[in-house]
């Protein structure tokens, strides 16, 4: 076949009178073009470097400030105050150079020194500028002056054009919150959840850790701030993810889901090369750095660090803790299909493959008729249960030979892409089937993920994607970046041909995809079933529900002069109330991205005045005045306990550090024990969406995305993900567990729904009441 002799670069032939060597001029030019294409990506990985490195100042204001001090020397000024002349005084081997000479260098020298000098006074103005977060609090749709100047001096300081690291030197770092504010926070966020001699227990023990070992462990953090660029993330990420020893499948991993109502293109080949492509573009410009940095109200930026390790990233199983391996310009991905796991190389000819190239390669993979190699079927499965049991079998059954040649091969692609046999997707006519698509991506058959891969594209046979992502390394919004910036560019740069193909020409003179080679023992054998029966357990046991709320979105709820964010989340607790008949310790995930190496810290929704609002809807007595007053103090409190977290001053991030110091210095605390043991039995976030603008979604309504969602936290608790999808329309995505006999995820989505409703009649007048028929609610989608 062409392919099979394109795939020999050489052959040679021992004769009598000498050696015939033959080379292949197409694998000669391939390896030209490839070299030449990694040297144009360093040089330009180099100059983006360069310029994000002396970033908010530009190489040519160098060359400004050197013509300025050259200048200098002819018109006989110094402006150095004799800094250039006590420098001439000191060079090195001065006597080998003429007074001109030197002259020309000490001038060079003072001016990159001040140049340098320029760069870090703006760097720390605009450092000190980004540590006030006034602005923040204010009221939303006001701006004081003072807000006003201190954006147009960020704005000032912060330059032109800049790439998506320039702003990470002049990131402020996390705060350290003091020990006073913590416990007092601590102390009012579970006062709602405790009767009178629980309350006086827990403040007997946070004022006995505040006045015994608090100071001694707070110094020690203090300290790590001060030597660290960020005194939470990486304990967060060693202790929260990398040392559990539990399954990810459900318990750690989420999943993010296709666009809701559109499907570009039904065949699966087609659709998976025009997203691979794109995910290829959305690398590219990361490598280089060219992604515009994310800024709040367009000026205020946001940490890059976590989009360093979107691609080419693996969890390794460790005996007592995981490892994060990141490497750099993978040039291949691994697919799954049917049990058999192939190699795609993602290059020819030092570019990458086209959208119409990979959809044959795809293709491929989807024609070969071929049948798994032994244990080959269920091996993904090892990524999906207990750790312990996945890290022993890696140093046992794939530490050396063939084996260890193709597990390398999984965990050095540049991800890893699922081509599934059966068709998930939102479906009107099917109101079970956003559950069967929620669960597909979160779990799958717990054989058919690499659960370890920073994410698993996932394609289905009738066109729709979706992603499952390993949360050890970044949190969503980085996935959701990403995933944003590929769908864009898969229906509105891309495209497609009228029967559905990627557009292009097709090479089919491409190697075929490569099958990954395995000689799995029995014992390995017993190994992946045990885990794959183990994650099967934890699978079978998720009750999903995804829920359309249509009734009104984002844009009625600011006519209610309120936010879209607190206004679900007390809708979320009086949901939570009906349900269960009482209230619990609630997260919400907000981000800390305003900081260097910022991920996450809680809000605790369910706030005294949050119980005090739902209270009073359950109250037959109650006025709709009276609850619209609750309900806006309740409002207001939960928007200060976001703002608070954003800007460092949460509560669970540094109790969480100083329980991290308290076990490194031996030092027992019953107060810290205590809070770290308490079970979220509602854990909520939202779905950032628009984070690139790059769709108009008021001109193209069709294109939106479904948003994505995660595992229960507790065995007998929900989660809740939730994404506010333009102005009509807010999906949520509702896990338990079937194991419980107090949850119900079905169950659950009515009372949200009914709990939406009923807040936003709140704001309805009298008369508007008497017109319209609330009383069917909604209809659960």
């Amino acid at each position: 076949m062409a392919e099979a002799h394109q795939a020999v670069g050489f052959q040679f032939t021992v004769r009598p009178d000498g050696v015939d060597l033959k080379l292949s001029q197409e694998v000669i030019k391939n390896i030209y073009l490839s070299g030449v294409t990694a040297w144009k990506k360093r040089a330009i990985q180099f100059k983006n470097g360069v310029l994000a490195g002396v970033y908010p100042a530009s190489p040519s204001s160098w060359l400004i400030v050197v013509i300025a001090m050259m200048s200098s020397l002819y018109i006989r000024i110094d402006p150095s105050l004799g800094m250039i002349e006590a420098i001439k005084e000191n060079l090195p081997h001065r006597e080998y150079l003429s007074v001109q000479t030197r002259a020309v260098l000490s001038a060079i020298l003072f001016a990159t020194g001040l140049w340098l000098f320029f760069i870090y006074l703006l760097r720390y103005t605009l450092k000190a500028l980004l540590s006030n977060h006034g602005w923040i609090f204010e009221s939303h749709g006001k701006m004081s002056t003072s807000t006003r100047v201190w954006l147009s001096l960020v704005k000032m300081f912060s330059g032109r054009r800049p790439l998506l690291y320039s702003f990470q030197a002049s990131l402020p770092r996390l705060p350290v919150p003091s020990v006073d504010d913590t416990i007092q926070r601590y102390l009012e966020s579970v006062r709602p959840l405790l009767n009178s001699d629980q309350y006086n227990q827990m403040e007997m023990l946070a004022n006995d850790f505040k006045d015994s070992k608090a100071a001694r462990l707070q110094r020690y953090l203090i300290l790590k701030s001060w030597w660290g660029t960020n005194y939470v993330s990486d304990w967060w990420e060693e202790y929260i993810y990398l040392r559990g020893r539990g399954p990810i499948m459900v318990n750690s991993n989420f999943y993010i889901m296709d666009l809701l109502y559109m499907t570009p293109t039904h065949r699966q080949a087609a659709r998976a090369g025009n997203v691979v492509h794109a995910m290829l573009q959305y690398r590219r410009k990361l490598e280089r750095g060219e992604h515009a940095p994310l800024r709040a109200l367009g000026t205020v930026p946001m940490c890059s660090t976590q989009m360093e390790r979107i691609f080419n990233t693996t969890r390794i199983p460790g005996i007592e803790t995981d490892i994060v391996q990141h490497l750099t310009d993978r040039k291949h991905l691994v697919v799954y299909h049917k049990g058999r796991f192939f190699q795609v190389w993602l290059y020819t000819g030092g570019r990458h493959l086209l959208p119409c190239e990979l959809e044959t390669q795809f293709q491929r993979i989807l024609n070969d008729t071929s049948e798994p190699q032994p244990g080959e079927l269920k091996l993904a499965a090892l990524t999906a249960g207990n750790r312990v049991p996945w890290a022993r079998a890696r140093i046992k059954y794939f530490g050396q030979g063939g084996n260890k040649v193709s597990l390398d091969t999984i965990e050095s692609a540049a991800f890893f892409l699922t081509l599934d046999d059966e068709r998930q997707g939102y479906d009107p006519a099917n109101t079970k089937s956003l559950d069967s698509y929620a669960k597909s991506l979160l779990h799958g058959k717990c054989y058919n993920r690499w659960f370890d891969k920073s994410f698993t594209l996932i394609s289905y046979p009738n066109g729709k994607m979706g992603v499952n992502a390993e949360h050890s390394w970044a949190d969503a919004p980085i996935v959701g970046h990403m995933w944003e910036y590929v769908l864009a560019t898969d229906c509105f740069h891309l495209g497609y041909t009228e029967e559905g193909h990627c557009k292009g020409d097709v090479n089919k003179g491409l190697p075929h995809p490569s099958r990954l080679q395995w000689k799995i023992p029995k014992e390995c054998q017993e190994v992946i079933e045990t885990s794959y029966l183990s994650a099967k357990q934890i699978a079978d046991d998720v009750d999903f529900h995804g829920l359309l709320f249509h009734e009104f979105g984002k844009g009625l709820i600011k006519k209610c002069r309120s936010s879209p964010d607190a206004f679900i989340q007390l809708a979320l607790q009086l949901a939570q109330f009906r349900d269960q008949g009482l209230f619990c310790l609630t997260y919400e995930s907000s981000m800390t991205r305003m900081f260097r190496d910022g991920r996450t810290e809680t809000v605790r929704s369910c706030t005294s005045e949050a119980v005090a609002f739902v209270r009073a809807m359950e109250d037959a007595g109650a006025t709709n005045a009276q609850r619209l007053a609750l309900f806006r103090k309740a409002a207001d409190k939960h928007q200060n306990m976001y703002r608070l977290a954003m800007t460092g001053s949460g509560i669970d991030r540094h109790l969480f550090c100083l329980y991290i110091v308290s076990k490194y210095l031996g030092i027992d605390s019953p107060f810290l024990k205590k809070v770290l043991s308490e079970p979220w039995k509602l854990s909520t976030s939202q779905t950032p969406q628009q984070q690139l603008n790059l769709v108009d979604i008021n001109k193209f309504p069709k294109y939106v995305g479904a948003g994505g969602g995660f595992g229960p936290v507790a065995d007998d608790g929900y989660g809740v993900s939730y994404i506010i999808v333009g102005e009509n329309l807010i999906t949520f995505h509702i896990s338990s567990k079937f194991s419980s006999p107090d949850t119900d995820s079905f169950r659950f989505g009515q009372h949200i729904c009914n709990a939406m409703l009923d807040i936003q009649a709140l704001f309805k007048t009298e008369n508007e009441k008497k017109t319209v028929d609330w009383s069917f609610h909604c209809q659960i989608k």
